[in-house]
């Protein structure tokens, strides 16, 4: 769709699903967007005046659901949370009716769930907008708070390489595939059996044909951090895993991002991680509150590339 206001990209998909959606060039323009809506003279620029987002919450959180409502306030609309069990959701309404009835009552939607499958679903049978919050397989939302992060810090995506050291969850997932939407590298190291589906795999490195980047997966932490311009770690068990801590904290024994690893990366890397972090597993504290740590700057920017989001798909429509 063709957006009019020169605070929006002029190209946009009608939803906000995966990264893999997305082209290089609709990216970086979101990206850019997120930039300028950042600066304090655009904080308040009502945008989306008179719109209401619902955000539909079937997993909790702290960093999306506060980042979506302040974003949507400061556009100057309204955010409605809606949580599945006060919804109908709770007792059985499928997706698609509730995509039905709410798209008569919103301009948007947000869900946070557990099935790709379910965001799909609710998108197929919307006739407004929505926006994958997070689901077991992505977390595009997150992830272009990331590419923000480094785009600010470096001047630059294409050339710069990521790496990932941890779980090859729905974070790595997105994150391979925007690093190869943008043309930088991402190394990811977990252990055997934590690696990113094949499936995952396999997309991100066809992207990564057309882009230059180049996507590789180990099990040695060391070589993955070897040269990196960033490093990038996430909890060991996510939400839902809690009673895999154990057997997950025996795995990943040697993935620790700490003194002695980070020294494999430039001089000048920075660290980042998607909150909330387990100080002393996945990562030390010294590494956490370090000179090279960004993570509430990455944190910060949740906001402002959601707020370029919701602009792009919500304004002027």
């Amino acid at each position: 769709m063709t957006m009019t206001t020169p605070f929006a990209p002029s190209i946009i998909q009608e939803n906000f699903l995966s990264l893999k959606d997305y082209s290089t060039d609709e990216i970086m323009d979101l990206l850019n967007l997120a930039i300028e809506l950042k600066k304090p003279e655009n904080k308040y620029l009502p945008l989306l005046q008179g719109k209401v987002l619902g955000m539909i919450f079937e997993k909790s959180s702290t960093r999306t659901r506060v980042s979506f409502e302040a974003g949507m306030l400061q556009l100057g609309g309204n955010a409605m949370f809606l949580s599945s069990q006060d919804t109908q959701l709770g007792r059985g309404e499928t997706i698609a009716d509730t995509g039905r009835v709410l798209s008569g009552y919103l301009d948007g939607l947000m869900i946070r769930t557990f099935h790709q499958s379910s965001v799909q679903e609710l998108a197929d049978f919307s006739s407004i907008p929505v926006i994958n919050g997070l689901t077991d397989d992505y977390h595009p939302c997150q992830v272009m708070a990331d590419l923000m992060t480094i785009l600010e810090h470096f001047g630059t995506l294409k050339g710069k390489k990521m790496a990932y050291i941890g779980d090859g969850n729905n974070v790595a997932n997105s994150l391979m595939i925007g690093a190869a939407k943008v043309g930088m590298d991402i190394s990811i190291a977990s252990p055997i059996a934590y690696a990113p589906k094949p499936e995952m795999i396999a997309l991100a490195k066809q992207i990564a044909q057309y882009t230059g980047s180049t996507i590789e997966i180990t099990d040695n932490p060391e070589q993955a951090v070897s040269g990196s311009d960033a490093i990038y770690t996430d909890v060991w068990a996510s939400m839902g895993q809690e009673q895999e801590t154990i057997e997950r904290f025996q795995h990943f024994q040697g993935f620790q991002v700490n003194e002695n690893l980070v020294k494999h990366a430039k001089t000048d890397y920075i660290f980042m991680h998607c909150l909330p972090a387990h100080r002393e597993e996945e990562v030390t504290t010294a590494i956490l509150e370090g000179p090279h740590s960004v993570i509430f700057q990455q944190s910060e920017n949740r906001l402002h590339a959601q707020k370029a989001i919701l602009v792009a798909l919500m304004a002027d429509k």
